[in-house]
């Protein structure tokens, strides 16, 4: 792999509150991991351990320690980095959709063919009339969306020719996620998301399971486990539904939110497939 910026590795992991729907998170017992950061929560007087930096600590509560992550963050994002972040379902890797040498590395980190596409995260469904051509009632979207479904829709204008570069539509992801709600809505530009994980293995629901990564990222965000990791179901990916035809669906991945995601589309939309399901990605 060549790093997206030569010498810089995953120094740190940042600890911080980022509890879903903008709940406050349950407080931990911090761990320590092999870099020497700290892991799990801090609700109030966060340190927030930076990439090159000494231990940044917030001295208002927990809303002025959530910002300095957010700005760590998309400082790493706007370098043409590769951030690792917590999401409603998963850890993920995030880039910005602009950097060619971050969306590089992500298929490299991984040993993801490039025929494999990355979803692109937005902040909100009102966000995806920005950029894509939406055949389906609004409704529809609000239905699925924020969640564990990405939809694959065609694009109004063309995106960086090395985002997917196999296939045409692009997909969409909004995660259910407080954290990545503010991050993907203060970043100028669009976000690259993908598992946080070697590609075909399961998903990473805390950041111990991706460790091996590590040292090919700039910048962790920990936000403690995801979902209940007894459930079967926590390791399912998303459903990834073609919308890109209209009057009409496609199930090219199958996840953990199947049934309801079946129930909207073809009782609720009257929506008829067009794809087999066993079809995928």
């Amino acid at each position: 792999l060549t790093p997206c910026r030569p010498g810089r590795g995953l120094r740190a992991m940042v600890a911080a509150s980022v509890g879903l729907r903008g709940q406050r998170a349950p407080p931990a017992r911090a761990a320590s991991s092999t870099l020497g950061a700290p892991l799990g929560w801090c609700p109030a007087g966060c340190h927030g351990w930076l990439p090159g930096e000494q231990a940044v600590q917030a001295t208002s509560p927990e809303r002025a320690s959530r910002m300095e992550v957010l700005q760590a963050a998309m400082g790493e994002l706007r370098s043409s980095a590769v951030v690792a972040i917590p999401t409603d379902r998963l850890y993920g890797l995030a880039c910005s959709v602009s950097g060619s040498a971050a969306l590089d590395a992500v298929y490299h980190l991984k040993g993801h063919s490039k025929a494999k596409p990355l979803a692109v995260c937005l902040g909100c469904v009102v966000d995806i009339y920005r950029y894509y051509h939406v055949k389906v009632p609004k409704g529809l979207l609000k239905d699925l969306l924020p969640g564990p479904v990405t939809l694959v829709l065609e694009c109004l204008k063309e995106l960086n020719k090395d985002l997917n570069p196999f296939t045409p539509p692009v997909s969409i992801w909004i995660p259910d996620h407080a954290f990545m709600h503010d991050l993907a809505q203060m970043f100028v530009g669009l976000l690259a998301l993908t598992c946080a994980n070697l590609s075909s293995q399961p998903s990473s629901l805390n950041v111990e399971e991706f460790q091996n990564l590590w040292p090919q990222l700039s910048l962790g965000i920990n936000g403690g486990p995801i979902g209940d990791g007894k459930s079967p179901k926590c390791c399912l990916g998303s459903n990834v539904v073609d919308l890109s035809v209209p009057g009409k669906f496609g199930i090219i991945g199958a996840g953990c939110a199947w049934e309801n995601t079946m129930l909207v589309l073809q009782r609720k939309y009257r929506l008829l497939p067009h794809r087999d399901p066993a079809e995928t990605w």
